[in-house]
C-alpha cells in the first residue's frame, strides 16, 4: 500500500498507473474508517485494477465549526484497515493541497461561484433544498466543491459511494452527470451493526446507552418496510412519530417518504417508481442519519 500527502505525488503516481492501461476504483471519504468503508474498497477490488482511497475531512461541508473540530481523525488506525483489506494507494492531503486561501475564504460560496467548477454551472435544484439541505445549508455546496476536485484529481473509471447517504449520492449523481465527467458512480449498500444501526463514523461518540436507543432507528425503517403496503403515508408518518416519543433520548429532526430519483415528498404510493423513506435524528448532541428504499 502507498500512502501519499501531496498532489504531485499522486499526479506521478498515477500517470504510472494510467501508463499501464489499469482501471482506477476510487473511495473518498473523512477517515474514522468502519466495516461500511471497508465494504467500499472490496466493491471496488471486484471490478477494478487498482484502489485508490483518500482519507480528508472537508472543512467545507461542516455547518457548524465545533462538529468539524470533534469529527474523530484516527489516521493511523485508518492506514492499519486499509493495508488490511489491501488497499493499492492512500491519499491523505492537508487542507492546503485541497484549497487555497481564498476558498477557504468562501467556505461556504454558493453555486453561483463557479471557481470551483472551472466555469461550468452546476445547479441541484430541488435535489438540494430537501431533507439534509434544509436541515443543513450549504453542506451539499461543501460536499460537491470537494468531490469535484477529488474526481478531477484521481481521475477514476469508477467511484464507490454507501447508500447510508442517500441523498448526497443523488447530488453526487447530478454532479458528475452536469459536469459531464467520464465517471460511473456505484452505489453500495448500507452496512450496519448486529442491532441494525447504519455504521457511520459518527456512532463512536455515542455512549452505550445512546447507542442502544440510536437502533430504534433502524428497527422503523425495517418495519416500514413491511407496512408501506397496508398504511397510507400520512399513517405511516404518525407510526415513526408514535414509534419515536417511545425514547425520550431521542430528537426527531425529519422523517420524510420522498420519491428515489427527485427526493421530493410524495402524498401517496402509486405515484412514483421508486420510494425511499429518510430519516434524521438528534441522540445526544450526536446527529445520525438514515434511510431505506421502500420499493
Amino acid at each position: 500500500m502507498v500512502v501519499l500527502n501531496s498532489l504531485e505525488q499522486l499526479t506521478k503516481h498515477l500517470k504510472k498507473v494510467r501508463d499501464q492501461n489499469y482501471n482506477i476504483g476510487f473511495i473518498p471519504t473523512m477517515g474514522a474508517l468502519h466495516p461500511g468503508h471497508i465494504s467500499l474498497i472490496h466493491a471496488a477490488q471486484q471490478q477494478q485494477d487498482i484502489t485508490v482511497c483518500s482519507i480528508f475531512v472537508n472543512p467545507t461541508q461542516f455547518n457548524d465549526l465545533n462538529d468539524l473540530l470533534k469529527y474523530p481523525r484516527t489516521i493511523e488506525a485508518d492506514c492499519k484497515l486499509l493495508e488490511e483489506a489491501r488497499c493499492d494507494i492512500v491519499f491523505i492531503p492537508e487542507v492546503s493541497e485541497i484549497y487555497s486561501p481564498e476558498e477557504l475564504l468562501l467556505k461556504k460560496n454558493s453555486l453561483e461561484d463557479k471557481s470551483w467548477t472551472e466555469g461550468k454551472t452546476v445547479d441541484f435544484g430541488l435535489l438540494a433544498d430537501v431533507m439534509e439541505g434544509a436541515h443543513r445549508p450549504g453542506h451539499f455546496n461543501g460536499v460537491a466543491q470537494v468531490v469535484s476536485k477529488l474526481l478531477k484529481i484521481v481521475r477514476p473509471n469508477k467511484a464507490y459511494f454507501g447508500q447510508k447517504d442517500f441523498q448526497q449520492l443523488a447530488i453526487i449523481r447530478s454532479l458528475v452527470k452536469q459536469l459531464n465527467l467520464p465517471i460511473q458512480i456505484i452505489a453500495c449498500p448500507t452496512i450496519r451493526e448486529p442491532s441494525g444501526l447504519a455504521m457511520s463514523s459518527r456512532n463512536e461518540r455515542l455512549s452505550h446507552k445512546e447507542r442502544t436507543s440510536a437502533a430504534l432507528l433502524s428497527e422503523i425503517l425495517f418495519e416500514l418496510k413491511d407496512l408501506y403496503l397496508q398504511k397510507t403515508i400520512p399513517e405511516l408518518k404518525l407510526f415513526v412519530a408514535n414509534k419515536i416519543m417511545t425514547d425520550p433520548m431521542i430528537e426527531l429532526e425529519y422523517f420524510e417518504i420522498s420519491d428515489a430519483e427527485t427526493l421530493q415528498k410524495i402524498t401517496h404510493f402509486g405515484l412514483t417508481k421508486s420510494a425511499v423513506a429518510c430519516f434524521a435524528i438528534k441522540l445526544g448532541g450526536i446527529r445520525l442519519i438514515d434511510n431505506i428504499v421502500l420499493y
